[in-house]
């Protein structure tokens, strides 16, 4: 039986551990780094990286990595091992300060979006001491930033702490303004909830579509797939179930507070969800997951895909950003409490966020901007490409009423009555959930739902950090000259939602009435990942990702520019990927199945010329036309990315993919879908979605 408690952060050099370790002064010095943004003595980290060395290599470990987060989307490491050589031939084991702090990764292939030339080789790597060094297959691994030579940051990790400390700084701005001067520090925390999907991996590995690319660009509709809606909260599987076990304890002892787990909507999806952190800590967990996802899943026969959309005609896959800020000291100033109409700091921290999402509604759709999570924003299985904020009724009533005077009823929560004796009658909560916002508040922390399955959350985190911290810039602005704070703090709250009500919509954001009402509010509806980078470079963002020294401009043009050309390579692998596929297995899997229809016809006409072989014949027929219509189809898709070549200009090349490419992608789809529904399945190349969807047990 697994004893939780022992095993938890068992592979972590975390607070407990350096406190076992490490000298006092030691301990007490870089804790004051950790909590309160100092700078780390180089003595200090001689004997952190000693001790860390001493306890790595306790636990088995040979080697070191510098773990960080290039702009690939996926995490990057590269392991050097504790040995060091002496004058008679031996090895000692060795990790200094300066090795801890300092590693030299070659930054030439890793994106620049042109910051860097590729014979400019120089990189950096420094370790991040906010987010603790975890044992990973025998290395002790360092989460650590990323830059180039030259200070450009490269990664992911950089402008996710400069935005922690851009809301930190300006929180305490409005704080001491309001006469708190006892908080240290203020931080955001964020849970992600990551959902999946779990095959059988020969069937995985059967797939072109699947290994290239993620997701099957082929597949008819399986007779059944979520329409029951059976599979939702439903029985977990034993397979998935000991997938399941497995993947909580090695994230346990990672020290990620793996906490639900249930089935999800679609057929094979299923969903993780860990109990808040610090948004570092939890970006740096939400990496480790994903591929610790991938990895168990494998250990047990299956494949982990984490596309945002692996199958049509079934729902895709999401990760929903849980967002929430407070003190080091856990006070959350996102907690209504009893009464929130008399909660003037959650009134002031609500107003900073509702302002923040409706002067950056397109960051917000930039952040969850990907070739993989257009095929999901605006379906019914996530929110539509509009951003909007859901705050519920009781706070839209306490906002009304102060901005307007309007009579406020107070708390008004009725018992929810089961008509059971025996069940205990309860107190519902303000208001309902809404599943269809972007962006829900849902009782102490906001739910940004947009973002994709595959996505890293730092990037989210940045925008949501920087844009609440421009927010709260601009209050501190007003509270810091005003001489009656309350009175100012009000005039805050109510101005605030004068201004940005527009942003609150309750409802349903799935209706095709909503499209026309944002239009009218005068919101954004960015529907494809082109269009909204277009805007990431806005004169307006440029200015705020510089004022906050979150970005450079030189930064946040190389940022666009590694987002555009991803956008583009994505659906250019795909494209090939339909293509090979096509030529290669499914026209001649068509004609195979022709030949054998006409064959049968002769054979069945030699035994009686009265055989009519309708069947056959107009099968026959109809899978050759389907087959010369997909060919052609196929050879358009073929012509169209000959053209690309010619295309100059990153926004120009990813918009001709969008608007020309994809197109003809889900054009080619159709026909191919058709001819699968008409063979005889044992011609037909690839696992069919029933079998892919149904194949775990």
């Amino acid at each position: 039986m697994t004893k939780v408690p022992e095993i938890f952060a068992s592979l972590v050099f975390d607070d407990r551990t350096m406190r076992e370790r490490l000298p006092k002064q030691t301990y007490k010095a870089l804790k004051q780094t950790i909590r309160e943004d100092k700078p780390l003595d180089i003595n200090v980290a001689n004997i952190v990286a000693n001790a860390m060395k001493d306890w790595a290599i306790e636990n088995g470990c040979t080697h070191y990595t510098h773990w960080f987060q290039p702009m690939t989307g996926v995490t990057a490491e590269k392991h050097d091992s504790f040995i060091n050589p002496t004058d008679d031939g031996t090895v000692i084991m060795e990790f200094s300060g300066k090795e801890l702090i300092k590693g030299e990764p070659d930054a030439s292939s890793f994106p620049s979006g042109g910051i860097r030339a590729t014979f400019e080789a120089r990189g950096y790597t420094t370790w991040d001491p906010t987010s603790y060094a975890f044992i990973k297959d025998g290395s002790l691994c360092i989460p650590t930033a990323f830059c180039s030579y030259t200070g450009d940051v490269l990664d992911k990790k950089t402008p996710l702490l400069r935005s922690m400390e851009a809301i930190n700084r300006e929180a305490l701005r409005v704080l001491r303004a309001l006469g708190d001067n006892t908080t240290t520090k203020v931080t955001t925390t964020v849970g992600p909830e990551q959902e999946y999907f779990l095959i059988d991996k020969a069937m995985f590995d059967s797939r072109k579509d699947l290994t290239y690319t993620g997701r099957t660009l082929y597949g008819a509709r399986a007779p059944k797939g979520q329409e029951l809606e059976d599979h939702y909260f439903g029985k977990i599987k034993d397979s998935v179930s000991g997938f399941m076990k497995d993947l909580d304890v090695e994230l346990w002892k990672l020290g990620i507070y793996a906490k639900t787990k249930h089935n999800e909507v679609a057929p094979a999806q299923h969903e993780l969800a860990p109990i808040f952190t610090t948004s570092n800590l939890a970006t740096d967990h939400n990496q480790l997951t994903m591929e610790m996802m991938k990895r168990i899943a494998n250990r047990h026969g299956m494949e982990c895909l984490l596309h945002e959309k692996p199958f049509a005609g079934v729902n895709g896959s999401g990760k929903h950003n849980n967002w929430s800020i407070g003190t080091v000291d856990g006070v959350n100033f996102l907690n209504p409490g009893k009464e929130p109409i008399n909660n003037k700091i959650f009134l002031l921290f609500l107003s900073a966020v509702i302002k923040a999402v409706d002067e950056n509604q397109d960051l917000l759709r930039i952040s969850a901007a990907s070739a993989g999570n257009d095929h999901r924003l605006g379906a019914n299985e996530a929110p539509p490409a509009i951003v909007s904020m859901f705050i519920g009724s009781d706070l839209e009533e306490v906002l009304e009423s102060l901005a307007y005077g309007t009579d406020y009823e107070g708390e008004h929560r009725e018992l929810l009555e089961t008509g059971v004796t025996v069940l205990p009658d309860f107190k519902k909560d303000t208001s309902d959930r809404n599943r269809t916002s972007p962006f829900a508040f849902t009782g102490n922390k906001f739910e940004f739902r947009m973002l994709g399955s595959n996505d890293n959350i730092a990037c989210p985190n940045i925008m949501i950090n920087t844009m609440v911290a421009e927010s709260l810039s601009q209050f501190a602005d007003i509270l810091e000259k005003a001489e009656d704070k309350d009175t100012a703090l009000i005039d805050i709250v109510k101005d605030t939602y004068r201004k940005h009500k527009r942003i609150i919509f309750n409802g349903n954001n799935y209706a095709p009435e909503w499209v026309k009402e944002a239009e009218a509010r005068g919101l954004l509806n960015l529907r494809t990942t082109p269009e909204a980078l277009s805007h990431y470079c806005d004169p307006k963002n440029v200015a705020l990702f510089k004022k906050h020294k979150i970005y450079s401009e030189l930064e946040l043009h190389a940022r666009s520019e590694i987002l555009l050309e991803n956008y583009s390579k994505t659906i250019n692998i795909e494209a090939l990927t339909m293509i090979d596929m096509a030529r290669k297995d499914i026209i001649p899997a068509v004609s195979k199945y022709v030949k054998e229809l006409v064959e049968t016809v002769s054979s069945k006409r030699a035994v009686s010329a009265d055989i009519t072989c309708e069947l056959e014949i107009e099968l026959a027929a109809k899978l050759s036309k389907l087959q010369l219509c997909f060919s052609k189809r196929i050879d358009k898709l073929d012509s169209l990315l000959l053209q690309a070549g010619d295309i100059k200009g990153v926004q120009e090349l990813a918009n001709f993919y969008g608007e020309e490419v994809f197109p003809a992608m889900q054009e080619a789809r159709i026909p191919a879908d058709e001819m699968e529904m008409s063979m005889d399945a044992s011609y037909w190349p690839y696992a069919s979605y029933g079998q892919m969807l149904y194949s775990v047990k």
